[in-house]
């Protein structure tokens, strides 16, 4: 038992509506094992070493037992302000959880064994934690306590462990509506955001239709997230359980130009418009109409495709085997573009990043709860380091031009270092060439991933819905009605190019919306 004064301490530490097991005593109200996180380290899922993962494209995080996953739980503080949930912007990056998941309640939860009940909890705030907890950047987890001084809770795995424990045992069972309400909504795109909107307003007795252009469902999830970050398993298990609850998918119909606008607007009472931030942002340099040249997207998808097409037994090496593979882009997608790259065999990956490289560690300009703007060595890059023997990325570079061999085939790029200026006009820093940098590099394949300019105008001009200056569909801050009587919107196509995390909660908002809008009220 504790010391009368340090209980007194941790009582009012974590509050007064938290509840207490093991050794504090049955009356006292203090949640889960007050000192797990001094007494179990911080433990991950197994990871295959890179030289071995990179032979196929499967998964290759092997999830901790659960005995060990419940002492992960152990470790959730309860704090008496859990930024782990709050989902706040702080210092312009999003802090703790989008959904605003209950975090320390599924912690403890996990830490006690009740996977049911952690499962239920979940559930109240999140559509598809199979997803989150594969893709997402643990925002959670960047604004856990823990991290003041120590490493934070592992709440991404905890999430898998609950998801795929209620996978396993039948709780996750198709949620049918026990009656319809008579009214229809179509919703154009099958991303996260799009799905996550089709399941609330189907549980809710509405009947929703998805339409997607590509050949299979998933958007993002499909085409966008290689296989080895998100097995397209799990993206067919949920969406089959999203048909068996009765939402219908369309697939291989590009609204905008196979089907009308007007048509949807008199079919459906309602249109959701979940189509992404699918408008890449190119590279403007001579050389860019080079062969071999590619969107970091369109790769990803191609390769994926073939994947599929295939049942996995034909990998298309043809797209980089033996090649000079140059990626442009410091992101997530362009860490993907490298993983790919080094599984299809290059010869060689450089990944090229404008800004300068991030500091190892906090600075005292980027305290917590802020998102830490530190290096990240993600997957890829770590496949590169084993693979060719140094990190793939070169900080504070370019390219000023492609050029051709005489087939018109990229063969090599001129690259510039940058330096960070001020502008004299605007005030704003802004990255300049560096006069007498400039080098010549050998290059078969371009990889350009330097994120998205917007929404598609044809989609837009379709519905005649007004934009803003980013080109996203425009609404009233914090709501998803458009200018257009009748069309909401939702995820990248509203906010931006974005998290998946993010794409799920404007779905579920734009969800209620619609539901707000068609029945006066709504619960959801």
């Amino acid at each position: 038992m504790l010391p009368p004064h340090l209980l007194e301490y941790i009582k009012r530490w974590r509050g007064p509506y938290q509840y207490c097991r093991g050794w504090c005593g049955e009356k006292e109200e203090i949640m889960g094992k007050p000192t797990g996180f001094l007494e179990y380290k911080r433990e991950t899922a197994k990871v295959l070493p890179p030289k071995v993962r990179i032979a196929n494209f499967k998964e290759f995080r092997t999830p901790l037992n659960k005995e060990k996953q419940k002492l992960q739980g152990a470790r959730c503080m309860a704090c008496g302000v859990p930024f782990c949930q709050s989902g706040m912007m702080i210092g312009g990056m999003a802090s703790g959880c989008p959904l605003h998941n209950l975090v320390p309640e599924t912690n403890d939860l996990v830490y006690t064994g009740n996977w049911k009940q952690a499962f239920l909890r979940l559930s109240k705030t999140h559509s598809f934690p199979e997803f989150t907890s594969r893709v997402c950047p643990a925002l959670c987890e960047a604004a856990c306590t823990c991290n003041l001084n120590g490493e934070p809770v592992s709440t991404k795995e905890n999430e898998r462990a609950i998801i795929e424990t209620a996978y396993e045992n039948g709780w996750v069972t198709p949620q049918i509506p026990e009656v319809r309400t008579g009214k229809s909504i179509a919703v154009i795109g099958s991303g996260p955001s799009g799905l996550a909107a089709a399941q609330q307003l189907n549980r809710r007795g509405h009947s929703v239709t998805v339409f997607e252009r590509k050949d299979r469902v998933g958007g993002l999830l499909r085409y966008g997230i290689p296989n080895m970050k998100l097995d397209k398993a799990v993206v067919d298990r949920r969406i089959h359980l999203m048909e068996e609850e009765g939402v219908k998918f369309v697939t291989n119909v590009n609204v905008g130009k196979d089907i009308k606008a007007e048509e949807l607007l008199k079919q459906f009472d309602r249109i959701i418009l979940a189509c992404g931030a699918s408008n890449p942002r190119d590279i403007k340099v001579p050389g860019r109409d080079a062969k071999g040249i590619y969107f970091a997207v369109d790769f990803l998808g191609q390769v994926t495709k073939a994947l599929l097409d295939s049942d996995f037994a034909k990998v298309p090496y043809e797209l980089a085997k033996g090649k000079n593979v140059l990626v442009i882009g410091g992101g997530d997608t362009g860490n993907d573009c490298v993983g790919t790259s080094i599984r299809l065999g290059a010869k060689s990956v450089i990944q090229l990043e404008m800004m300068p490289k991030p500091p190892v560690e906090r600075t005292p300009s980027n305290p917590w709860p802020q998102w830490p703007r530190v290096l990240k060595t993600d997957y890829g890059q770590e496949e590169a380091i084993a693979v060719f023997g140094h990190d793939p990325r070169v900080y504070q570079t370019t390219v000023t031009e492609f050029i051709k061999d005489k087939n018109g085939n990229v063969c090599q790029a001129k690259l510039t270092k940058l330096k960070s200026e001020k502008d004299p006009k605007t005030g704003r820093m802004m990255m300049v060439p560096v006069e007498g940098t400039e080098e010549v590099i050998p290059v078969d394949v371009v990889l350009i991933a330097a994120g998205f300019l917007g929404s598609e105008k044809y989609v837009t001009d379709a519905f005649k819905v007004a934009i803003n200056g980013r080109t996203n569909v425009d609404t009233k801050p914090e709501q998803y009605q458009t200018s257009v009587d009748k069309v909401f919107t939702a995820g990248d196509m509203h906010r931006g190019q974005s998290l998946v995390v993010w794409a799920i909660r404007e779905g579920r908002e734009a969800a209620k919306a619609v539901d707000e809008s068609l029945m006066g009220y709504s619960y959801l």
